[in-house]
């Protein structure tokens, strides 16, 4: 019998996604586990490891262990890396896998922050943090929340660049061509790039289609050993490399926010560990909560220079039947917003070939990142359907 601990992703849990009340996320976390279980051919007793997304308002904690009735859990945590966090705890599980920590590892995030009656706009309002003295000073500037935050970076790359709105228009209507053939996604009416021009302000330039939905649901992944995944239901998808960069920028003159961002170090440190260049991507899941974020990501980690992924992504490279096939769900812009889970579950599908209508036929490897705070924290996995020696 193989003895091989190498890590490898078994299972994948989805609930529904979208206005979906009445539930919280604790509820969702463990709908999502049971379906990840489940998918994998998988019992809950079988789990030893839990890793925990707590979300932005720290709706799920340790005690979702006590929720699924886990006993004698060897692996037991919250991994807070806001939208990196995915990518985080599947390098984290891996490693316990892969020391004997663990042999199978729940990796989870949930979230329920539409409420019946109330706009999406409105619901994060009630997590804001009270700010006073010096760090009040963004805030009375207008940065009050992640959009107006990501306006400024994706100002200063149209200031420093020449990127211009149409593009990140082109970023919206790619997303949107690949969410008309996913039947999970919350928006798949087409839209051109006039829709997205007149498309209403949310703060200069970003208008409301440059921004990702708001969505109640969970989404869940389990990974094992290689050895015991050959005998479960799923075909397994392998863990060839991962990297981690958390910027730092400080608000100063000099910094290269909204220039560079994480995607930078850490994707050069995934190829790095999977032994591959950037040119031997054949598909990109990327997190876009802001079409802007799937520009700049696509710059830093490569696939085109500095500086040019405007002219790139209106290209039609990113869409379907495009060079480079990039957020082939949707993405958080026009599937499902469940944080750095929206590019990981995605990846999964397509290393599976589970992706149907939208299938991309080549799907050796695929690179996943992660985007957490406003550009703050980074992840990068680099996913495929064969094993690394292959």
């Amino acid at each position: 019998m193989s003895t091989d601990r190498t890590a490898v992703i078994a299972g994948l849990g989805l609930t529904e996604f979208g206005r979906i009340y009445g539930r919280t996320p604790a509820d969702f976390a463990i709908d999502a586990i049971g379906r990840a279980a489940e998918d994998a051919g998988l019992g809950l007793p079988d789990i030893d490891g839990l890793l925990v997304n707590p979300g932005v308002g720290n709706d799920i904690d340790l005690r979702l262990q006590s929720a699924l009735q886990m006993r004698d859990t060897r692996v037991l945590a919250t991994i807070q890396g806001f939208g990196s966090s995915a990518g985080q705890m599947v390098q984290y599980a891996s490693m316990a896998i892969e020391s004997g920590m663990a042999d199978v590892v729940a990796c989870v995030y949930a979230d329920a922050p539409l409420k019946e009656g109330k706009s999406a706009g409105a619901s994060y309002a009630g997590q804001k943090r009270a700010m006073q003295g010096v760090g009040a000073l963004p805030a009375a500037a207008g940065l009050k929340a992640a959009p107006e935050r990501y306006a400024v970076a994706a100002r200063r790359h149209m200031n420093a660049f020449g990127t211009t709105s149409e593009q990140f228009g082109a970023v919206a209507v790619a997303a949107r061509q690949w969410a008309a053939m996913n039947p999970r996604a919350q928006k798949r009416e087409p839209i051109t790039l006039a829709d997205h021009q007149e498309s209403r302000m949310i703060a200069d330039p970003l208008r409301l289609l440059d921004c990702c939905l708001v969505s109640n649901g969970a989404v869940a992944v389990i990974l094992t050993t290689a050895a015991r995944a050959a005998e479960l239901r799923r075909p397994p998808v392998h863990v060839w490399g991962w990297g981690q960069a958390h910027p730092g920028y400080a608000n100063r003159r000099g910094s290269e926010f909204g220039l560079v961002t994480g995607a930078a170090r850490s994707g050069a440190d995934a190829l790095k560990m999977a032994g591959i260049g950037v040119g031997d991507i054949d598909v990109r899941e990327i997190y876009d909560c802001f079409t802007y974020t799937t520009l700049v990501t696509l710059e830093d980690y490569g696939f085109c220079a500095k500086g040019e992924g405007g002219e790139f992504v209106a290209s039609g490279a990113i869409a379907p039947g495009g060079s480079h096939p990039t957020n082939t769900g949707g993405g958080e812009l026009s599937s499902y917003y469940m944080w750095g889970m929206t590019p990981l579950s995605e990846a999964i599908i397509q290393a599976r070939g589970d992706g149907g209508e939208r299938q991309v036929p080549k799907h050796d490897l695929i690179m996943v990142s992660g985007n957490g705070g406003v550009l703050d924290f980074h992840s990068t996995l680099i996913l495929s359907p064969h094993p690394k020696s292959a």
